[in-house]
């Protein structure tokens, strides 16, 4: 099975861009909606966040530092850099006897404005805790402290992320076909849509067990605290409010997104072919409103996929559709 048209982009009556991919609807048992190859091996990047902190819940680590549900959304983030996700990262890893140093995440310039203008016009570098995955190797830190490690937590063989592998492919019903790595370093595990899928609804039906509680507790400090998860201007941030916190959403670069739906007790799992994040996010939106989830009147859908595009004079240009056959 080949990817299906998802989205595209309509310029003077002509269709001009056209995004194709991957997309499950998951509940515990499987895949009950699709488009797309399910079976398509992908990297799931920044959206499987979640899933790479449950070692952090299950070890007892978070409990035996304290661990707030603000830093537990902050370990699921892909922030902006924002003031608030630094201080929180810095904070947190003071309280740990840590700095910056010990973080393994790499720096760059944050996506915040105005945290990017400050460093600018201060003639400031940013530091790792502006990395939009300090968070996650916060949460790797406070880990690896519990285990007592060796301080490359990052490393493929390292105890942290052979507990963040086991995770993975036990929640995702799949054993990982490999690894690369990603933009902060860490080692990310490959599975196919559908288990990711699958993954998202494991999360959207935690048992009662010490998974389960640790999959409730991640899932419910995201939506909580959607401002730590990504930040302002950013459709995870953007989303979750839309849906009065009722829903988790998580974005991952190269244009994967999931969303977990505890009330409906479904998964979503989402990969565009060509990596544009535009159509991951219009996919998303189309989807949780398909889902019921999402009012469609509401202007976060008007942003991310049914607002008219216009240029820097304003003056109208196209539009954003769904392609036939997928969810408008």
């Amino acid at each position: 099975m080949r990817s299906a048209e998802l989205i595209e982009l309509w310029r003077g009556g002509q269709l001009e861009s056209l995004h194709r991919g991957h997309v499950v609807i998951c509940d515990k048992s499987g895949v009950v909606e699709a488009w797309g190859k399910p079976s398509q091996i992908i990297f799931p990047r920044s959206s499987c966040k979640m899933m790479q902190a449950l070692p952090l819940i299950e070890s007892g680590a978070a409990d035996a530092v304290g661990l707030t549900e603000r830093q537990l959304a902050l370990s699921c983030a892909s922030h902006n850099g924002a003031r608030l996700h630094v201080d929180a990262v810095e904070s947190w890893l003071k309280d740990l006897g840590m700095g910056e140093s010990d973080l393994r995440c790499g720096s760059h310039m944050p996506g915040d404005k105005d945290e990017n203008r400050r460093l600018t016009c201060s003639d400031e570098s940013p530091c790792q805790y502006h990395n939009n995955c300090s968070g996650k190797h916060a949460g790797f830190l406070t880990l690896n402290r519990h285990l007592n490690g060796g301080s490359e937590y990052d490393e493929v063989d390292h105890p942290v992320q052979q507990a963040v592998k086991q995770a993975f492919e036990e929640v995702t019903g799949e054993t990982s076909p490999g690894y690369g790595i990603d933009g902060c370093s860490a080692p990310n595990w490959s599975c196919s849509l559908e288990g990711l899928g699958r993954a998202m609804a494991a999360f959207a039906n935690p048992g009662s067990d010490r998974r389960g509680q640790a999959m409730r507790r991640l899932t419910d400090a995201m939506r909580k605290y959607p401002e730590m998860v990504a930040g302002e201007g950013r459709a995870c941030t953007i989303l979750m409010r839309a849906m009065n916190h009722n829903v988790a959403v998580k974005t991952g670069a190269e244009a994967v997104f999931v969303g977990i739906l505890p009330e409906q007790g479904l998964g979503i799992a989402l990969k565009i072919r060509d990596g544009a994040t535009r159509a991951s996010e219009a996919a998303i939106t189309a989807l949780l409103v398909h889902m019921g989830v999402l009012e469609e009147s509401h202007p976060a859908v008007g942003q991310f996929l049914t607002d008219p595009q216009k240029n820097w004079r304003g003056k109208i240009t196209g539009e954003m559709r769904t392609s036939a056959g997928f969810p408008a």
